[in-house]
C-alpha cells in the first residue's frame, strides 16, 4: 500500500515522467523482491546488506546509486507522511558513482549524416512514390531539429503543431515537470521542417488524437515513438558510412551541446537550451570540451609527443 502512495505522490506533487515513474518502480520493486520482509518493514542493515549483494552479483556502480537513490527516496516519503518513525536509508552510504563522460558525434560526422539525409532527399524526388519522398524528408527534419534544438526525443517526438512558433523560427517545448522553454532553430532546420510538414498529411491517422502531432503516428501513442527514432537515425548512420552505435537522438542532444559549448556558448544558455533544472547537468559539457582541446594540444602543439 505505501509503495502505490509513494507513486502517486511522485505522480502528483512532483509531475513526474511515466520513464520516471516505470524506473522507481522496478527499482523498488526488485528490493521489495529480495528482502525477507515488506519493503516499508526494512531495516537499515537489511538495506545495506541488498545492496552489498547487487555489488557481489556484478551490478554497475551507476545501476547501485540509482537503487540506492530510490530506497533514499522512498523511506524520505515515509518519514514525511508519519508511516514510519526513522528513516534507516539515511544510513546508506556508498561512493557515488562517477559521471560518465557521454558520446560525442564530430561536427564532421554529423555533417555526414545530414548530407546524407539531403542526399536522400534529392534521390526521392525523382521517385513516383509520395510515401517514400515524405519519409526521407521526415527523416532530414527530425535530424535537423533535433542537432538545432538539443531536445530530448521524447520533447521531439510529441512535438504538438501548436509548438511550432512564427512559421518554424523556434519552438515551444515542454519538458520536464511541465516546464516550457523557447527554442530557436536555424535556418536550415526551419527548412527542413517546413518541407516535411508540406507532405506530413502522409502520415496522418483516422484518429483525432494523432493529428495534433508535428510527426504523427498509427501507433498507440498516436506519435512517432522514440524507439521508432531511434531505429531511423541508424539506419541512416549505416547509410552515411558511420557506426550504427555511435549513433542516437541522445547522442546527437550531446552533440549539440558539446559543440555549442566548443565554439564559445555560455554555460547557462546552454543550460536553457537543453532545459537542464540544475546547471550542475550541464556543467559535464564543459569537461568534454575542455577533453577535446586538451587533445588539441597533444595532437598539434609542435612539443607534443603526438605532433612528431
Amino acid at each position: 500500500m505505501s509503495l502505490a502512495l509513494f507513486f502517486e505522490s511522485l505522480l502528483v506533487e512532483r509531475n513526474a515522467a511515466d520513464n520516471t515513474l516505470e524506473a522507481y518502480r522496478r527499482d523498488l520493486e526488485q528490493a521489495s523482491e529480495s528482502l525477507a520482509c515488506p519493503l516499508e518493514q526494512a531495516d537499515a542493515t537489511m538495506l545495506r546488506d541488498y545492496l552489498r549483494d547487487l555489488a557481489d552479483q556484478g551490478f554497475a556502480k551507476s545501476s547501485i546509486a540509482r537503487k540506492r537513490s530510490a530506497l533514499k527516496q522512498y523511506f524520505a516519503f515515509l518519514s514525511d507522511e508519519g508511516l514510519r518513525a526513522d528513516n534507516p536509508a539515511d544510513a546508506l552510504k556508498v561512493a557515488a558513482a562517477p559521471r560518465a563522460l557521454p558520446k560525442v558525434l564530430s561536427p564532421e560526422q554529423v555533417t555526414a549524416l545530414l548530407n546524407q539525409a539531403q542526399t536522400e532527399v534529392e534521390a526521392a524526388d525523382s521517385s513516383d512514390q509520395a510515401l517514400v519522398r515524405a519519409e526521407a524528408l521526415r527523416t532530414w527534419a527530425l535530424l535537423e531539429i533535433l542537432y538545432a534544438s538539443g531536445l530530448r526525443v521524447s520533447e521531439l517526438v510529441s512535438l504538438p503543431l501548436s509548438a511550432i512558433q512564427a512559421g518554424g523560427e523556434a519552438l515551444i517545448v515542454t519538458g520536464k515537470g511541465n516546464k516550457q522553454r523557447l527554442v530557436p532553430l536555424g535556418r536550415a532546420a526551419q527548412l527542413a521542417l517546413a518541407a516535411y510538414l508540406d507532405q506530413r498529411r502522409l502520415f496522418l491517422p483516422r484518429r483525432l488524437a494523432a493529428q495534433s502531432y508535428v510527426f504523427p503516428s498509427s501507433g498507440q501513442q498516436g506519435h512517432l515513438t522514440r524507439q521508432r527514432m531511434g531505429q531511423v537515425l541508424k539506419a541512416l548512420a549505416e547509410r552515411a558510412g558511420l557506426p550504427s552505435a555511435l549513433v542516437s537522438p541522445h547522442v546527437l542532444r550531446h552533440a549539440f551541446a558539446t559543440h555549442l559549448m566548443h565554439n564559445g556558448a555560455d554555460l547557462r544558455i546552454v543550460q536553457t537550451l537543453l532545459g537542464h533544472a540544475d546547471v550542475s547537468t550541464t556543467e559535464i559539457y564543459t569537461h568534454v570540451s575542455n577533453q577535446r582541446l586538451k587533445s588539441l594540444v597533444t595532437d598539434c602543439h609542435p612539443l607534443s609527443a603526438g605532433a612528431q
